[in-house]
């Protein structure tokens, strides 16, 4: 059985973080290993409170870990430089598998999850040593400097994560809203079928986008962590980053629809 390690907060609500990470790679057959960032106390409403791990243990989680076989890691909320200081330099010295980046800056209800010194650390020591980085959109824009609006906008701050050092980037398209087209026909009376969920994957070269169909439900708390992580899995199976894409995005429809059926 293939093993990940996943570097991520503690979510007390059982929604998101490391807790996320723990059932999708156990619902995909793969063993998880944890090394856990923040503790936090939240639920459904918000972020009550936050107290990160001191970053020498968190890197003795990691160095424990890594002395077994990793098939690949997932890197979730890091909370402080200081802790994204401790993972970049872990990556590096033990020569962590597959690394995908999951680049939390906040939480579905908006409470920061990582200070400015964090996200700046992120940039400049974290972003250049992973295999893949997978913003939302709100993430794309913040870590690039490219406003998003349109299609174009999004293979620009794909473009330019790049350039700063992400050898992968896939922006999930899960935040975009459709823009209403001039020349649409007057729509009839009942719900009008969504657009499809694009997430958009550049390699360096070339652009590839993943469609997977919108769906139903409201809740998507800790489905970019389950993103991640899943991303994480099947590339610890051996597909390819382009195939363990598609099917991570399948996957975060599937858990969506499974809230909605609760």
């Amino acid at each position: 059985m293939p093993s990940v390690l996943t570097i991520a907060g503690s979510d007390s609500s059982g929604r998101a973080g490391i807790q996320a990470d723990l059932r999708t790679l156990t619902m995909l057959g793969v063993h998880a290993a944890t090394a856990i960032t923040a503790i936090t106390a939240q639920n459904t409403r918000g972020v009550i409170a936050i107290e990160p791990v001191a970053a020498d243990l968190v890197t003795a989680q990691i160095e424990s870990v890594a002395a077994e076989a990793l098939g690949a890691t997932k890197i979730g909320m890091l909370a402080t430089a200081a802790i994204v200081e401790a993972v970049a330099a872990a990556v590096e010295d033990l020569e962590l598998p597959l690394v995908v980046l999951d680049p939390v800056l906040a939480s579905t209800s908006g409470a920061r999850l990582l200070d400015d010194d964090g996200v700046q650390t992120l940039m400049l020591e974290l972003l250049p040593r992973v295999l893949v980085v997978t913003p939302n959109l709100p993430e794309a824009e913040a870590l690039s400097g490219v406003r998003i609006q349109s299609s174009d906008d999004v293979r620009r701050a794909a473009k330019q994560l790049h350039a700063m050092g992400a050898a992968n980037v896939i922006i999930k398209g899960g935040h975009r809203a459709p823009a209403p087209s001039a020349n649409s026909p007057v729509q009839s009376p009942g719900p009008s079928p969504q657009p499809p969920i694009v997430d958009l994957l550049f390699d360096g070269r070339e652009f590839h986008e993943l469609r997977v169909a919108h769906a139903a439900g409201a809740n998507t708390r800790g489905t970019g962590c389950s993103h991640s992580s899943a991303l994480a899995a099947f590339l610890a199976m051996n597909d390819s980053l382009l195939t363990a894409a598609g099917k991570a995005q399948q996957h975060v429809a599937r858990l969506i629809g499974s809230y909605t059926e609760r």
